[in-house]
């Protein structure tokens, strides 16, 4: 295999690797990463039958899988107790290791389980999505979903490795696909002015899925995102920072339905967030307007599909983890690169701002 990413975290170290075909060598690679481990297999139902059945080739895989369906109504507590219970149904035990085969919604769920079975197991992730390959796959963070919110019921829980394939995004629908850049684009605004410069050039070939180019848009985005998470693995400080956009992402997925895809409401919270940078003069007049002109040429939206209540929205964002306080915290970018600090990596923001904020992604 290629040389990996790799992320350090405080007891040790672990391998993200990003190579076409690493599905075909998944039973061999598990055999190393989990050695003299009883291994599970949590795959998403719909991963499970065009991969594991053969319908769009082989995953070298022979052990035990249990299955989840698509989509975020799966990211629950009562997904993770029924897992949990057929593991034990199973009589898995201490010496067993779980993989998590599909998008961020399977590898948050197999993480959590990881996490809390038997007090802790390893675990390895193979995110088949551009979104869970470039974030979620990537700095430990496991978890389930509330009525009160995302992600509010979980834990720091790092995989033993992460094994990226990009051959899994040539059947990727095209919805899910755009979802993904969203993230990429995040990345170069927060950390990085020249992976921004080269999105913003090379837009035709990111769409067309030219092999090369998403290649390096994966292990692009999984570097940055490891560099920050290996400074600050509990969220202490700076990786706040991988938070820009999604604190209004969040509330508007929710106030939504999660009509809207994460990576879609990813886009239009960094429009948003950039617009209230601007409002409150941590940017500069025009960032907002370059953000919002890119993910539109990565065929994002930058408005709403339909008009939702906007303090619906801001009550979301209250529930964010960020937040001190009574106060709304959100991390704000200064221009592509670079962070805005006047007082900390997160700044908070009023309701006007907020409103002011929305107003911009709103449908017109």
């Amino acid at each position: 295999m290629s040389e990996p990413v790799v992320v350090t975290h405080s007891c040790a170290s672990y391998p993200v690797y990003v190579e076409p075909g690493l599905l075909t060598q998944l039973d061999a690679i598990a055999g190393e990463q989990l050695k003299d481990k009883r291994i599970a297999m949590i795959a998403d139902a719909v991963v499970h039958q065009l991969y594991l059945q053969g319908r769009l080739g082989r995953v070298s895989w022979s052990g035990e899988t249990l299955t989840v369906p698509p989509g975020e109504s799966s990211k629950t507590r009562d997904t993770w107790a029924r897992l949990s219970n057929q593991l034990l149904d199973r009589r898995f035990g201490r010496d067993s290791g779980l993989i998590g085969l599909g998008g961020g919604v399977t590898g948050d769920l197999t993480g959590f389980v990881a996490a809390t079975y038997m007090r802790g197991l390893p675990y390895i992730l193979v995110p088949t999505t551009l979104l869970a390959m470039v974030d979620a796959s990537v700095g430990g963070k496991t978890g389930v979903n509330t009525p009160h919110g995302k992600n509010l019921i979980g834990a720091f829980h790092p995989p033993a490795a992460v094994l990226a394939d990009p051959l899994t995004l040539a059947t990727l629908p095209e919805r899910e696909y755009r979802s993904g850049l969203a993230e990429a684009v995040k990345h170069g605004l927060i950390a990085d002015p020249h992976y921004f410069d080269w999105l913003e050039a090379h837009t035709a070939e990111i769409l067309s899925r030219e092999s090369h180019v998403v290649a390096h848009l994966v292990r692009r985005s999984v570097a940055i995102k490891a560099e920050v998470v290996s400074q600050d693995e509990r969220e202490a400080g700076r990786r706040a920072i991988l938070n820009a956009g999604h604190t209004v992402a969040h509330a508007l997925e929710q106030a939504s339905q999660y009509e809207l895809t994460h990576g879609e409401a990813v886009a239009l919270g960094l429009i948003a967030e950039c617009v209230i940078a601007e409002h409150i003069g941590a940017a500069s007049k025009g960032l907002s307007q370059r953000v919002g002109n890119l993910l539109n040429r990565l065929g994002l939206s930058t408005r709403l599909p339909r008009p939702l209540d906007r303090s619906a929205v801001i009550r979301g964002m209250e529930m964010d983890k960020k937040n001190r306080g009574n106060s709304i915290h959100l991390a704000l970018a200064a221009r592509p690169g670079e962070m805005y600090r006047r007082t900390g990596w997160t700044t908070a923001v009023s309701e006007e701002d907020i409103r002011a904020g929305l107003a911009a992604v709103e449908v017109a």
